[in-house]
């Protein structure tokens, strides 16, 4: 992605709806509505790609694979990686012409192969404008569009607490649960389903984890922020999987 010698790539955005808005129209922009979209089985879905910048943009249409690392960072991957859902998608138009303040819907369909694992597959629609000089510097915007493709099938939900870690860092504590899933779809650990106390003498300190999507056959790290002082804490964890799933609980003792 960053070998052409010369060009300064804007980084991978996972755009929501209202990006680009605002008072002074910027030169360059490139938005996509929804970020991310989720089809069922063979289907299709509609992608609205907008141009909301004072210069035109030629827009190429490429495909990626796409994972998240453990903090839930997102991240491109090789096409032909594991359960990705990459050679199942078309995309059509491959290439458009966007005047400033034009938009035109991309159509991402599924095509489902012979032989498939139930479940959630994902990828990436990339959408890469050509350079355009500003100040010298050739530009180029990237953005990606999350896809969701769920195979049907048996759907299985388990997800397991591994580990509990304390991090201080820049004057920040927090705790951090590494989560597994070992289901087949996507877990959104959305603050509700994730409950964590410090225990301590019969006294019960409720803190609130920051949210995040946890993908299928990966682990990942559930974070939570805390003013304890410092000291042995008995820390109790439990997280409800989606749609009535099974609830995981597991006690840690750690020193803050």
């Amino acid at each position: 992605m960053r070998r052409a010698a010369g060009l300064l790539l804007a980084a991978l955005v996972l755009v929501p709806a209202s990006a680009g808005a605002g008072t002074a129209r910027p030169p360059l922009a490139l938005t996509a509505t929804p970020a991310h979209v989720s089809i069922a089985g063979s289907s299709r879905a509609t992608v609205r790609v907008a141009n909301p910048g004072t210069t035109p943009l030629v827009v190429e249409v490429g495909r990626a694979g796409f994972s998240l690392d453990l903090r839930g960072r997102p991240q491109i991957v090789p096409r032909s990686a594991r359960h990705a859902a990459t050679r199942w998608l078309t995309v059509w138009p491959h290439r458009f012409v966007l005047r400033p303040g034009s938009s035109r819907a991309l159509t991402v369909s599924s095509r489902l192969p012979a032989r498939f694992e139930p479940g959630d597959h994902d990828a990436l629609v990339l959408l890469t404008t050509h350079p355009r000089r500003s100040a010298g510097v050739a530009v180029r915007l990237r953005v990606g569009v999350v896809v969701i493709v769920r195979a049907p099938g048996r759907v299985v939900r388990r997800l397991v607490l591994r580990e509990l870690r304390v991090r201080r860092a820049r004057g920040a504590r927090a705790l951090e649960v590494v989560v597994a899933n070992r289901g087949n779809v996507t877990e959104r650990l959305a603050r509700e389903r994730v409950r964590i106390w410090l225990l301590r003498r019969g006294a019960r300190t409720a803190l609130a984890a920051e949210p995040r999507d946890l993908r299928p056959r990966t682990s990942g790290v559930v974070v939570a922020r805390y003013g304890a002082r410092r000291g042995w804490r008995t820390v109790r964890v439990e997280i409800a999987s989606a749609e009535g799933g099974p609830v995981v609980r597991r006690t840690f003792r750690v020193k803050l």
